[in-house]
């Protein structure tokens, strides 16, 4: 079967911040603006367990209104296929996060225009430079009731020593909320209303623009009538990325919109500076925009450094360049159950897998025959024949697989596995037969993991003191 979708038009993104400050509210609208699904469900409306958002269908996440378990989802934009993963934001998940970025190619760092950067927002932020993620940063909520961009771009600066690089400024702010001003073509996208179908106008930006929107709050009119300060920082910011395009400049040629979002997306990979958006999923304004943003910005498979191959010492012996013509190798980093069964979760790095092909699971040294492989769509798992370079997919019933494990063909060797904390012993409980085997599987994927841990202390027999010794006390 050949590729359909090739890898340059590829997106592997995650979705973290913390705790509230809308990732699974931007999630929804992503999948509704794509075409995925035709209605939106807001987080406020599931804990009556009646209905639940795409990426929070568990019980506990709709009676508790947070994300806990990480989901994936696949989408289109622009002819180009974005794979989401809506990761949780309370630190007691803080896992969930870590085993994501390991395989994600780029992040969108959602921030509450209100809070600000907050500490889970931080821990995020320093996972994803441990695996060098490149990351566009989303000044949500700017709705609300305090919201202010200026000090998010601040507090980015300050707590997370980023560099970040503004290529939206917000029209209005709290109640007064109309839009943002795109740096970049110098346009002002105003809406007229916060239903999810209302379009934005495309407004040139014009001295008195404040006035004419009806902007009268100082903080807000303030922002508006620095845009061009705003842009001159974004050009000077972004052409040191290019020589060339520099020297134009400094001779006195402005450079071009492709220039200008070139220069962006290199400095995005490279780590030069993050780029800031701004918006307000929950009213339905600036989605669309952290879509293209994505398209745009954010790094395909075939942008990223090739990973590094060790032996089973941990010496390194090469590294794989994500090809469909490289030999398979792809990384397990998460294994849940599921109704469909145990479910391991895998990056394909290079090469292609098919169904009924045999793996080796060069971590443990053991052979996995691939039985059925599925494209997650949260919860809905849809029957694959073969995964290539740059997907996510999960993998059923693997029996030999675990987190941080590398399968390959058919050269032995191992990636570098997630930094999962690991228990001193492993038991392992399965049924004897095909029978017991059918008649068990339902409830322990509804109630057990697959592998139990443990970790065996035995008690120390106490010794009971001689007589001697009970009289040399009390001589004493």
């Amino acid at each position: 079967m050949a590729r359909t979708t090739p890898l340059a038009d590829i997106r592997n993104i995650g979705i973290i911040a913390h705790v509230d400050a809308g990732k699974t509210t931007t999630t929804e609208r992503i999948l509704y603006y794509t075409g995925r699904k035709h209605t939106i469900i807001d987080i406020h409306d599931t804990k009556d367990l009646k209905t639940s958002t795409t990426t929070d269908y568990l019980e506990q996440e709709q009676k508790r209104g947070i994300t806990i378990q990480s989901a994936a989802v696949s989408a289109f934009w622009r002819g180009k296929k974005i794979n989401v993963i809506d990761t949780p934001g309370h630190v007691d998940f803080t896992i969930e996060v870590n085993r994501s970025l390991r395989v994600l190619d780029g992040a969108v760092v959602v921030f509450d225009g209100v809070a600000g950067v907050e500490p889970q927002s931080e821990t995020n932020w320093r996972l994803a430079d441990n695996y060098n993620v490149p990351r566009l940063c989303y000044v949500n909520k700017m709705d609300r009731s305090g919201a202010s961009f200026t000090r998010c771009m601040d507090m980015i600066k300050k707590r997370l020593g980023a560099r970040p690089l503004a290529v939206q400024i917000p029209i209005g702010s709290e109640d007064n909320f109309k839009g943002m001003v795109d740096l970049v073509t110098m346009e002002a996208l105003v809406w007229d209303s916060d239903d999810k179908d209302a379009q934005w106008q495309v407004i040139p930006v014009t001295e008195g623009m404040a006035d004419k929107l009806g902007i009268t709050v100082p903080s807000d009119r303030a922002i508006l009538d620095a845009v061009q300060a705003y842009h001159t920082e974004l050009v000077d910011t972004c052409l040191e990325m290019d020589d060339a395009a520099m020297e134009a400049y400094l001779e006195g040629t402005a450079p071009s919109v492709e220039v200008i979002r070139a220069c962006l997306r290199k400095g995005t990979l490279t780590g030069a500076f993050n780029p800031v958006l701004c918006g307000s999923s929950y009213k339905n304004k600036g989605v669309q925009q952290v879509l293209d943003a994505v398209v745009d910005y954010l790094p395909a498979p075939t942008d990223v450094s090739a990973i590094n191959t060790v032996d089973a010492d941990g010496n390194p012996i090469g590294e794989r360049n994500c090809s469909d013509e490289e030999p398979f190798s792809a990384l397990a980093f998460k294994v849940i159950n599921d109704v469909y069964g145990a479910l391991t979760f895998i990056r394909v790095y290079s090469g292609v897998l098919t169904r009924g092909a045999s793996v080796q699971n060069s971590t443990r040294g053991k052979r996995e025959k691939i039985g059925r492989m599925v494209e997650m769509f949260a919860k809905e798992a849809i029957a694959i024949e073969e995964a290539r370079a740059g997907d996510i997919v999960a993998l059923v019933s693997l029996a030999e697989t675990d987190t941080g494990d590398s399968a390959i063909r058919p050269i032995p060797w191992c990636s570098s596995a997630c930094a999962s904390p690991r228990p001193s012993s492993v038991s392992r409980s399965s049924p004897r037969t095909r029978v017991s085997k059918r008649s068990s599987t339902p409830p322990l994927a509804r109630w057990f993991a697959p592998i139990l841990r443990c970790i065996w202390k035995p008690i120390a027999k106490p010794v009971r003191p001689s007589c001697a010794a009970w009289v040399s006390c009390i001589w004493t």
